[in-house]
């Protein structure tokens, strides 16, 4: 009864906490610019929104800390492994909050994360030993074990950020692993309040993160509950249960595990950066597809909800019965992949994996003039000359239009003489600035001279001029910002109706509906 009671008090003060951090975060942001940086292609949403919701998160794990060494004195104050992921989780938000406000580069963050991975790892936490399932042979990992759990450290932290595409996905996902470690924690001291605590912090974070988002976690929400479920789970692996402590929270992270993978398979085949930002995700395409993002949610969370069942089941018994729970998971995945339009391209793996190899020498061009047209933005005057830019490289890259749309006009470009009508378009929308947008579209080769596309060709066509069309949009983006913070001018043709950017973007008087195309742009729900 009294172990209740603890979990009840924790999950409460992690309710009161972090509702009350997000009330006061959301009347500040504004006022001192903690708002999304809206500069990036493959972000979701155009209108800025705060995105240091980790601060309330962390705030919550503070708070739970500090009333219960008030409640327990010095029980609570001598478990040291309690106050090493805590302080090592702590740090771990520090370094996401500092790329939220000031934009750290992949490497720098990498390192960052094995860094304070290390340091738990030499202060003794770490996945030392390895319980071979079905035989309980007990495995010493010797040296290999600071691999393993800077690995399993860095990995845990990383998957929570990339899963974080599309409101209340991440903070779902993470409220059900904390609901599973309550679980598993338990009879391991004071790690069950502490998980408690963070499912009531969860849920006062999803009151204001479900869609549309009012406030994002952030990479430092996101390596906070990253690095927190992973340090949480080893401490519970060193009761005994060594690899079904490990093993349970894998299954709730079927789908962001899944969505990692089949992206750097995407990407090492294309000849892409392994890390490199898209909109190719699940959630994504789920999208792309024509579903809101409500809709999106409500059906992954389904999904992850079965996992989750699965892992309890598999802790319950000890991985005993692992293979068959991965049997069903496995069912479970296929069945419910096959009811997606856009998931029957994974299965065809001799078509993608050719098509893939055929476009490395053109995405690798593409790359190239990406990067010239993002170090555009900081040489040319106007924007008419970066547009200027933007057609030049569509034309190089076989694109037959261009249209741009921007707070004042929209232009299009025929790229060459036939009167062949597009097959097909890609619109990429430019963050932070509502119903603007690059529109770049292709006709099939095998439609110049028929009245009808091959439809084997066409999408062939489609598939490579995609990732094209990808990287000249995020060239685009750069060099617009780059642009904008070089003349403190906004994004318009027109440049004799420019005025500096004062506090943000200023519509000129006449001009408030002039892009709203209901249309061509969905209206974003954040």
């Amino acid at each position: 009864m009294e172990y209740s009671i603890d979990l009840f008090i924790g999950g409460l003060i992690g309710l009161a906490t972090s509702a009350g951090l997000i009330f006061l975060i959301l009347k500040a942001g504004w006022r001192f610019g903690l708002v999304d940086r809206a500069s990036e292609a493959h972000h979701t949403h155009t209108v800025p929104v705060p995105r240091v919701g980790g601060i309330a998160l962390a705030g919550a794990l503070v708070a739970l800390v500090l009333v219960f060494t008030f409640l327990m004195g010095t029980n609570f104050l001598l478990n040291s492994q309690l106050w090493l992921v805590v302080a090592a989780a702590l740090a771990m938000f520090g370094l996401g909050l500092w790329d939220d406000l000031f934009t750290l580069g992949a490497k720098r963050k990498l390192l960052g994360q094995i860094v304070i991975a290390s340091f738990t790892y030499f202060y003794g936490l770490g996945i030392f030993q390895f319980q071979v399932p079905f035989t309980h042979q007990i495995i010493d990992l010797g040296f290999g074990s600071w691999l393993v759990t800077v690995f399993w450290l860095v990995a845990m932290t990383n998957l929570i950020n990339l899963i974080d595409g599309v409101d209340g996905l991440a903070g779902g996902i993470c409220l059900m692993l904390m609901v599973l470690l309550v679980y598993v924690s338990a009879g391991t001291g004071f790690m069950p309040m502490l998980a408690a605590g963070m499912v009531g912090a969860l849920l006062g974070f999803l009151r204001f993160n479900f869609p549309p988002a009012r406030i994002y976690m952030g990479d430092g929400g996101a390596y906070f509950l990253g690095f927190l479920i992973g340090g949480t789970t080893i401490v519970t692996s060193q009761k005994g249960t060594v690899f079904a402590a490990l093993v349970a929270p894998l299954f709730v992270l079927a789908l962001p595990i899944i969505d990692t993978s089949l992206a750097i398979l995407r990407r090492g085949l294309r000849g892409l950066p392994l890390f490199r930002p898209d909109c190719k995700h699940i959630h994504h395409r789920l999208l792309a597809s024509g579903h809101s993002r409500r809709n999106v949610v409500l059906g992954l969370y389904a999904f992850t909800a079965i996992f989750l069942m699965l892992g309890f089941a598999t802790f319950f018994y000890h991985g005993q019965w692992l293979p068959l729970f991965l049997g069903v998971g496995t069912l479970i995945f296929l069945l419910m992949a096959g009811k997606i339009d856009f998931s029957r391209e994974w299965f065809a793996v001799g078509r993608v994996i050719g098509n893939s190899i055929e476009s490395r020498a053109d995405v690798r061009y593409a790359m190239s003039l990406s990067g010239w047209l993002a170090l555009s933005g900081t040489r040319v005057e106007t924007m008419g000359d970066l547009a200027e830019d933007v057609v030049f490289i569509a034309r190089k890259l076989g694109f037959t239009t261009v249209r741009i749309r921007l707070k004042d006009e929209e232009k299009t470009w025929t790229l060459n003489n036939l009167a062949t009508k597009n097959c097909h378009t890609f619109q990429h929308g430019l963050p932070g600035l509502k119903y603007c947008f690059i529109e770049l579209g292709i006709a099939c080769p095998s439609s110049k001279s028929k009245t009808t596309c091959n439809p084997e060709v066409c999408k062939k066509c489609e598939c490579s001029y995609d990732i094209l069309a990808d990287l000249v949009a995020e060239g685009w983006t750069k060099a617009v910002v780059e642009w904008k913070k070089r003349t403190k001018l906004s994004a318009r043709f027109d440049a004799r109706m420019n005025k500096p950017v004062v506090g943000g973007e200023k519509h000129l008087p006449g001009m408030e509906t002039f892009c709203v195309a209901p249309n061509d742009v969905e209206t974003p729900d954040k």
